[in-house]
Formats: structure tokens, C-alpha cells, sequence
């Protein structure tokens, strides 16, 4: 299952996202943790105690990432050929979680305990010649061609604000978990993603955090409703590990909040048609804005209409 941890900038979304994969990780659930955030800090929030070790970007090999998940499939002719939202068909190289492939031995280092993929820093040379969303193109081709099961988790500290709409990665996860404070600003981008969620029939739900009391709840439930998932309290725990003085263990409040968003998860079962159809609709509306100019080539005809989603990569 592919979840994802979004909401404005300084709202705590790298950290729900390191306790969230730590949650799952003690629990001996397969879990992968992507930090994608131009801001990558997501490796000292799981590791905050000891160094990470951290693989390769995932955007650092691009080319390399599409030559290998192209396969044999005769509808991609070569790498440059192959863009961020190019869906799998027949021939496709698949992935397991944590498979034994070239991809995960090149690009999974650890964080503490928890596998990590990163998909890279902004570099001073991509300034105002790239944006971000370029190397996020990796993580969008890397979940379009993996088969998770149920059970196995990847965990997405995603870019700050509504900037995951810019791309068709939005529609990669099982569900996206906003995280907002209890403040005017926390709430805003809050909806922006309800719209573009209900749009396209994208699972939502609030996280609050950093809550101190019954009137921050409360404005939290007149401000989403329904949305409203869970919340954590304000933490002393998680302050003490951002300052390197980790003891101890995190509140039962929100330890409880962390179960709680895994059942949300578990509850929900992938719809794997639905997850593809994604893919193919944003892969067609990038090859008609941009994508067949820039190759020369009409992508759609990338688009294999006898593929079935979610069938068990071949060992």
C-alpha cells in the first residue's frame, strides 16, 4: 500500500512520515521510505541518533531507472523515449517491494532501521533550467511499475503545499495524508487538496498535529469535517529527538494516533483498475501538452490496452 504525507510547509509532515515508517518497521511490516521533498530531510527524522546510510538518488540515474523498467516492451523503443508518467504494459520490468533487482540494490540505503530511497536534492545547477517535479518523475516511474501487495508499505514524505498536483503523482497512492496544524495557514492547503482529491476520487484524510488543547481540535473539526482522521498532541518526545536528546518512548496518544492511521490504510483494499486508469489519463494528457513535441514520437501509442494491472512480476 502507497501513502503518501502532505500539508504545508512546517506543519510536521517529515516527521509523521519518519514515526509512521518506524511505526510499521517495529511491527515487522516491509516498509520503504521515499523522501520526496525538495527539502530532504527525512533520513536524520527516522535516524536522528546515528548516521544513514543514504543510496544514490533515485533522479541521479534516471535514464539508467527507464532503460531497466522498459524491459522488452516493444512499445518504448528506448529510454529518451520514456517519460515520468509512461505506464507498463506487456514487457514491462515489474517490481516487488524491496525485490532483488537492480533498482533497490542501487538505490535503498537505511535510516536507521527503515529502507530509505531518496529522490535527490536540488542541485545549484537545476536552478532556473529544472524544477523539482523533474526528479520527481523517478518516484512516479518507480511506482508505476511496482507491485506491492497487501501488507507491504511505502511511505511518501512528499514536497510542502499543493505542489503534488503539478504532476500526476498525486494519483499513485492508496491514500495521502494531509497534515495540518490547528491555524488558518495549516488548514489552507488543506483545500486545495479536497478539490483536486474529489476531482479525481483520490482518498484524503487530515492528520492534526501539534494539537495543545480541546479549542485546537475543535477548529480542526469545523474546518474538515468528516476529513479529520486523527491528531497527535503536542511532543516532548519528538522535540527531544529534533534536538538529539531521543529517551524514552513516544506518548501513548499519539502512538495510538499511528495505529490508527495504519488501519485506515488496511482497511481499504487497492483498487488496482482505478490505479492504472490514473496512469494512463495523465500519461495521455502529458504526451498531448508537451511530451510528443518534445520526443517527436505519439506516446499514446505507449499505452497497452491488454495489460493487467497488479499481476505478479515474473522472479
Amino acid at each position: 500500500m502507497r501513502v503518501a504525507f502532505v500539508g504545508k510547509g512546517g506543519s510536521g509532515k517529515t516527521t509523521l512520515s519518519a514515526l509512521f515508517a518506524r511505526h510499521l518497521n517495529r511491527s515487522d511490516a516491509p516498509v520503504l521510505a521515499i523522501d520526496g521533498d525538495i527539502n530532504q530531510h527525512l533520513a536524520e527524522a527516522l535516524s536522528p541518533d546515528t548516521e544513514p546510510t543514504v543510496a544514490p538518488p533515485l533522479a541521479a540515474h534516471l535514464t539508467d531507472l527507464k532503460d531497466f523498467l522498459r524491459g522488452t516492451n516493444p512499445r518504448i523503443a528506448s529510454p529518451e523515449a520514456m517519460i515520468k508518467t509512461t505506464p507498463p504494459g506487456r514487457g514491462s520490468r515489474l517490481l516487488r517491494l524491496l525485490g532483488d533487482d537492480e533498482v533497490h540494490a542501487r538505490h535503498v540505503g537505511r535510516a536507521g532501521d527503515v529502507p530509505l530511497m531518496v529522490t535527490g536534492a536540488f542541485e545549484e545547477s537545476d536552478l532556473g533550467v529544472a524544477c523539482y517535479h523533474s526528479k520527481l518523475g523517478a518516484v512516479e516511474l518507480y511506482l508505476n511499475h511496482l507491485v506491492d501487495a497487501p501488507g507491504e508499505y511505502v511511505v511518501v514524505d512528499m514536497t510542502a503545499g499543493a505542489d503534488a498536483f503539478a504532476s500526476g503523482l498525486f494519483t499513485r497512492f492508496d491514500i495521502t495524508f494531509l497534515v495540518a496544524e490547528p491555524t488558518r495557514k495549516g488548514v489552507s492547503v488543506y483545500r486545495q487538496y479536497r478539490d483536486h482529491a474529489r476531482e479525481f476520487g483520490i482518498r484524503l484524510a487530515v492528520i492534526g498535529n501539534k494539537i495543545t488543547g480541546e479549542d485546537d481540535l475543535l477548529f480542526l473539526k469545523e474546518e474538515v469535517g468528516d476529513d479529520l482522521l486523527t491528531h497527535l498532541v503536542q511532543s516532548p518526545w519528538v522535540r527531544a529527538a529534533e534536538q538529539g536528546r531521543t529517551q524514552g518512548e513516544l506518548e501513548p496518544h499519539n502512538r495510538h494516533a499511528l495505529t490508527v492511521i495504519r488501519e485506515a490504510i488496511d482497511t481499504h483494499p487497492r483498487d488496482w483498475p482505478t490505479l492504472h486508469r490514473h496512469a494512463v489519463e495523465f500519461h495521455l494528457r502529458n504526451a498531448q501538452a508537451w511530451a510528443d513535441k518534445a520526443t517527436g514520437l505519439d506516446l499514446a501509442a505507449q499505452v497497452d490496452p491488454a495489460y493487467v494491472p497488479g499481476r505478479t512480476p515474473h522472479p
